[in-house]
């Protein structure tokens, strides 16, 4: 099989909280740093091209599609962004992809790949991959095992009818184990015959689609409508919007617990970044265990990470003991690593306090650029605003705020109703409470500014707009 041939689909649109306060539904761990100077969607996306797979669809939701495309356009990596109206989960997704790739190559094998995973040794994954292949080219579905390390009770397990010997081709398995207790993990680990379950599958487009017509119907029914409703909207193809009718499955429960498959024990340096004790065991530590990132100072610590997400925020650590620790400007987190499956449970009661750190992320992104609030008062705000080279935002109105902008770096092509002009540095513009207005930076470089919001209402709904090149709503 020729590896060019593979058509990858990347899931990522997931907004999991397990990774709070950096991984937020605003925005998700998918898109942030952990390990590498890349984010983890650029180090998927990176790691398939390495191994020479054809064009990858990247599957996403609706409110990440600018995010997805910048990510891909910053590291010069390709991509085709499907828009997902609805989080469906996996198996709609996947029947979608499957729908869109056998119009194009029906012949086609589909790998599927989270956006969120780690795998340190990329030749073990590329040997891996290739022995899927044998197997898939016969028509079967191939899932990927991970040889477990430790009695892990945050990942589903695979389990085999004999151990499996590192580097063998794809065996039978015989069924899937969903997250065990500590205890049960730890019998699991014993018998070798279970594997981790790394979520990556390898399908036959074809007997794909076989498969959702003899055990989901009514989800490929939905699938098919919804590619044929389709639209190119940019750069992206947006899904139809009946799309959102589909049940709410996952791929293992809807089609892989229904059918027979292979699976390929891998020992690739895998991991999914499912907890703050996951990234720890995957970061760079001294020789007590300690991980650092950022503005941050341990002293007399073991087993312990700690993380500033703020360069000016400085983080110390003294005589702490398996303790993860995370700071950003908005938010802390302090978490013994024994109860880092528990964050989630935490992110749920601050929503239910009505607390805007669990799901809105410090600095909003924008297809334009992003901007962050840096003070919020009674009857005004102060944000700092990065308009990218060519960012245009919408040409807009607000019915209860003026605004005050004041250019920090680069040049600003400004309109306040009929008149347009060139703001540059350390120069400002008023903009009168309803006045029609745009902002733009026709520059090469960055444009920075200061926006000065007053009024009595200065929520980011108060906008009205008459025209928006990203074609948002």
């Amino acid at each position: 099989m020729i590896r060019s041939t593979i058509r990858p689909v990347i899931l990522c649109g997931g907004s999991g909280t397990r990774l709070w306060p950096l991984s937020r539904k605003s925005h998700p761990k998918q898109f942030s740093r952990f390990l590498a100077d890349d984010s983890l969607l650029q180090e998927t996306v990176r790691r398939l091209d390495g191994l020479g797979l054809g064009r990858p669809l990247m599957m996403t939701s609706n409110d990440y599609r600018f995010v997805v495309g910048e990510h891909l356009e910053v590291a010069r990596l390709a991509g085709e962004v499907v828009v997902e109206p609805a989080g469906r989960n996996t198996a709609p997704a996947l029947a979608a992809a499957a729908v869109m790739l056998a119009g194009e190559t029906p012949d086609a094998l589909m790998f599927v790949a989270p956006s969120d995973h780690v795998i340190g040794d990329e030749d073990a994954f590329g040997s891996a991959l290739d022995r899927a292949c044998v197997a898939a080219a016969e028509g079967h579905f191939v899932t990927f095992g991970i040889t477990p390390g430790r009695p892990e009770t945050g990942y589903g397990y695979i389990e085999l009818s004999t151990p499996p010997e590192v580097g063998s081709p794809a065996v039978s398995f015989e069924r899937f184990v969903e997250k065990p207790d500590e205890v049960e993990a730890a019998k699991m680990l014993e018998t070798k015959r279970y594997l981790w379950n790394s979520g990556m599958f390898l399908f036959p487009v074809a007997a794909l689609l076989a498969a959702f017509e003899a055990e989901a119907p009514e989800i490929l029914a939905v699938a098919r409508k919804a590619v044929e409703e389709g639209q190119r909207d940019l750069d992206f193809f947006r899904l139809g919007p009946g799309y959102g009718e589909a049940e709410d499955i996952s791929i293992d429960y809807a089609i892989m617990e229904k059918t027979t498959g292979k699976v390929v024990p891998m020992e690739g340096g895998w991991n999914d970044l499912g907890s703050w004790k996951t990234v720890w065991q995957e970061s760079a530590q001294d020789s007590d265990g300690v991980a650092l990132a950022g503005a941050s100072t341990a002293l007399a610590c073991k087993n312990t990470l700690l993380r500033s997400e703020q360069e000016d925020v400085r983080l110390v650590g003294i005589g702490l003991k398996n303790i993860a620790a995370i700071a950003m400007r908005d938010a802390v987190l302090v978490a013994d690593m024994e109860h880092a499956q528990d964050v989630k449970a935490a992110v749920a009661e601050l929503k239910a306090a009505g607390a805007v750190q669990a799901i809105d992320f410090p600095r909003c992104y924008r297809p334009w650029g992003w901007y962050e609030t840096l003070v919020l008062g009674q009857r005004f705000q102060v944000k700092q605003i990065m308009v990218k080279p060519g960012g245009i935002l919408s040409l807009q109105s607000h019915h209860h705020r003026s605004e005050h902008w004041i250019v920090v770096a680069g040049t600003a092509q400004v309109t306040v109703g009929e008149e347009v002009k060139l703001v540059t540095e350390n120069q400002s513009v008023y903009i009168p409470l309803g006045a029609v207005h745009r902002m733009e930076n026709p520059g090469k470089v960055e444009m920075h500014l200061i926006e000065v919001q007053t009024g009595v209402y200065l929520g980011e709904d108060d906008i009205v707009r008459y025209e928006d090149v990203y074609a948002r709503v």
